[in-house]
């Protein structure tokens, strides 16, 4: 499978992604959700504030994790996206949460993400 990186401009509201995720043939991720195939996860870079955040009330990430996480986005890049899934076209992160935050910290507007596509159903079962 081959692994990309799109880098989306700030200003850009929505967006699709026409390229294949695979070479056996899976079909297109878009943020439509119009696709039904089951493929392989994509790495985009997606606004922070296009990202739901449905558990970032029930737990408190470590400060100190999250500074040594900013000095190290800020030397060399974030090294490991986040992931994300992707409901109906809505993007909800469920793991990340320290690199998510030094990002808002740091004023970057986009993260990188490991994007899987998912159902409502999947998406119920991760907010159990």
């Amino acid at each position: 499978m081959a692994n990309f990186v799109l880098r989306v401009p700030n200003n850009l509201r929505s967006f699709t992604v026409s390229a294949s995720v695979s070479s056996n043939g899976s079909p297109p991720l878009s943020s439509s959700g119009s696709s039904g195939g089951v493929g392989g996860p994509v790495i985009l870079e997606l606004p922070l504030d296009k990202i739901r955040r449905p558990l970032m009330r029930t737990r408190a990430n470590d400060p100190i994790k999250v500074q040594e996480l900013m000095d190290s986005i800020s030397e060399i890049g974030l090294q490991t996206p986040i992931d994300v899934l992707e409901v109906e076209g809505v993007y909800y992160g469920f793991s990340g949460c320290h690199r998510y935050e030094a990002h808002q910290r740091l004023g970057l507007p986009t993260i990188r993400c490991k994007i899987r596509r998912g159902t409502k159903e999947t998406l119920r079962h991760h907010l159990r």
